[in-house]
Formats: C-alpha cells, structure tokens, sequence
C-alpha cells in the first residue's frame, strides 16, 4: 500500500511539474494582453501579460490542493492517533485550536476601511474582503515570528542540553 502511495505521489508531483513549467512558459513568453502596449500609447507600467489569468487560476489550484491534502492528512493522522491513543489525538487538536484563536484575533484585528485606489473600479473592496485579507497577513506575521522563535529556542535548548 505505501508503495503504491508513492508511486501515485512521484508521477503526480511530475504531473503538477510539468503544468507549472507549461503555464509559466506561457506566462512569460506568450506575448501581452492588449498586443504591442508600447506603440498602442498604453502606459508601460500597466502592462499585462497574455497569460496572467492563466498563472493565476494555476496558484488558485496549487493552493486548493494544498489546502484539501493538509486537511486530508491531518483528519487521516487524527482519525489514526485517535484510536491508538485518544489522549494524543486529543492534543494534536490544540495547535488546530491556537490557529483558530489566531484567526480570529487576526480578523477582528483587520480593517473593513475602503481602500483609494486609483484606476481601480472593481467589487472587492469592500470590508469583508479588506479584512480577509488583514487575517492572511497578520496570521501569517505571526507564524513567521512564532517559527523564528522555535527555531532560536530549539537551538539554544539543543546547546544546553
């Protein structure tokens, strides 16, 4: 079984290689989205590649996947640990629990303020959506300083002991 499991994983790693490589290619290589901007009198700073929607429908998809084989893996080992011994599942569900309380100090830390962008005509922004994005960020400014400081205190316990 844990040999198919990784014969499935290598070829689908390939799979998602190769995929990156096409749409990247693409990406760079696959002209502008409104034909030559320079001589059509378009500013050149608001330039966009053909294939940008293209890019970004792959980031989308990479990090569902992520986001499914995270969960999967996770209810998987807890459903395993759980019934080898309830007591250490039970604790695996405290660091699910800290990343919620993080959340939502994070979202409720988040402004719902409009932001002025000029040029910019589009439905998202809007608060809901503002502080989304203020969770993302200050959530992930958090596991950032929390993975330093494990990384420090690691090595210093490392030399102590």
């Amino acid at each position: 079984m844990a040999k198919l499991s990784y014969k499935v994983s290598y070829y689908v790693l390939y799979v998602m290689f190769a995929a990156i490589l096409v749409v990247l290619g693409l990406f760079y290589f696959g002209g502008d989205a409104q034909g030559d901007a320079v001589l059509m009198g378009v500013d050149p700073e608001m330039w966009q590649p053909a294939q940008t929607d293209s890019l970004l429908y792959l980031v989308y998809g990479l990090l569902g996947l992520a986001i499914i084989a995270t969960v999967a893996a996770f209810i998987l080992q807890f459903g395993s640990a759980l019934k080898d011994n309830p007591v250490k599942a039970l604790k695996s569900l405290i660091g699910v629990i800290l990343l919620a309380v993080v959340m939502f100090i994070a979202w409720s830390m988040g402004s719902g303020e409009p932001l002025v962008i000029q040029g910019y005509d589009g439905s998202d922004n809007v608060p809901f959506w503002l502080k989304i994005t203020d969770m993302f960020l200050y959530t992930f400014y958090f596991l950032l300083g929390a993975t330093i400081l494990a990384m420090l205190f690691s090595s210093i316990k490392k030399k102590l002991s």
